[in-house]
């Protein structure tokens, strides 16, 4: 492959890397619009930012409601601020020095300044191991996730095109039309997110990452509003719902640890999951919801303990998520007696050590996820 080739593939996996942020933060970046994006760069200079800006927001974008969005992942992914908008919209559109060509072929000239952002670079890197101004980066890529849970059918109905006969809404519209026969109306079931329940282990040996998982139970609880709860597990079980709603992720996160008592302690996960659904799971929260778990699976307790109270929890909830750090280390098996008596009632086991891996774990929620098998 020659230089010209190697650039404009970088760019187009720069650009495609980009996309993926957006979609992530909950934009409309699909396949199409990218395409349309490395179509829109070819006729632009991509050593300009503003132009790169605009190719982006004039393709990626479905509507006003992502623009915000947008803003604010380019800010994150390309590091810098976003160019503001003009008054007036651009008139003409400046030849580029530089085209850029689709995947795969073509001359790309040189391309090299629109470079992988460091939000690409640690997509894949283990929360762990990050400095302080990579964890910082990756907090503020996690807050752009959007979280929430897939949708379900609920008893409610509203107008739609198909579905069962509406008699009252078609009764309604013959009588606006003087008593002309109307078209029948139709009504459908109206969808909602289901409730979805975070418990995050906050013992000693999830303190590596349990500032990243807290994060994401935020950009949960933000995403889902009602409809979502957080806990944290140790030695105690805490309801930190109220705390992560905070809009500002720091702010919530410091007032999440002042309500915290058990961080870096032990781990009693089947005392805490019994408390979990004795006070809320079967009394309704747990019912139809969507449950993860992120732990490592180090029991103190009772393992056998575990397994039953899990048994309960997957009786009682639509699907059972595990995320567990560890499991993205090479030849990891679940030999503790705690996560080895947890898997057999759990739907999905993922890992939630790096952004990437808290990206897909949001698609899981959302029920676009592919679930992996069990290690």
């Amino acid at each position: 492959m020659g230089g010209a080739d190697r650039a404009g593939t970088d760019v187009t996996g720069t650009l495609a890397g980009f996309a993926r942020t957006l979609r992530a933060a909950g934009g409309a970046a699909d396949p199409a619009r990218l395409q349309a994006m490395v179509a829109a760069l070819r006729h632009l200079d991509v050593l300009d930012p503003s132009d790169v800006y605009w190719a982006g927001r004039l393709t990626l974008c479905a509507g006003p409601d992502d623009l915000p969005r947008y803003d604010r992942a380019f800010a994150a992914y390309f590091s810098g601020e976003a160019p503001r908008p003009p008054r007036r919209p651009p008139v003409a559109v400046r030849p580029a020095p530089v085209p850029v060509p689709e995947a795969g072929g073509g001359d790309a000239g040189d391309a090299r300044s629109v470079t992988a952002s460091p939000a690409e670079v640690l997509r894949d890197r283990d929360v762990a191991r990050l400095g302080p101004a990579e964890r910082a980066e990756v907090a503020r890529l996690i807050a752009l996730l959007d979280a929430g849970a897939e949708l379900r059918r609920s008893r409610r109905f509203a107008p739609a095109p198909a579905g069962r006969p509406d008699p009252p809404r078609t009764v309604r519209e013959t009588l606006r039309r003087g008593g002309e026969t109307a078209l029948l109306r139709r009504r459908a079931p109206r969808p909602r997110p289901r409730r979805l329940v975070l418990l995050v282990d906050v013992s000693g040996s999830m303190a590596p990452y349990a500032d990243a998982l807290l994060r994401f139970a935020h950009a949960a609880v933000r995403s889902g509003g009602r409809t979502a709860e957080a806990f944290t597990a140790g030695t105690r079980l805490t309801r930190v719902t109220r705390e992560l709603a905070a809009r500002d992720p720091d702010a919530a996160l410091a007032a999440a640890s002042a309500a915290i008592p058990d961080w870096s302690g032990g781990t009693r996960l089947g005392e805490e999951l019994r408390e979990f659904l004795d006070r809320f799971g079967h009394p309704g929260m747990a019912r139809g919801a969507i449950v993860v778990i992120a732990s490592d699976g180090w029991e103190r307790g009772d393992a056998a303990l575990l397994g039953g109270q899990m048994a309960r929890l997957h009786r009682l909830a639509h699907r059972v998520i595990w995320a567990n750090p560890h499991r993205a280390r090479p030849g990891y098996e679940p030999l503790t007696a705690g996560m080895a008596a947890a898997l057999p009632h759990v739907d999905a086991f993922t890992s939630g050590h790096s952004l990437a891996a808290l990206e897909h774990l949001a698609r899981l929620v959302a029920g676009t996820g592919r679930t992996a098998p069990h290690a």
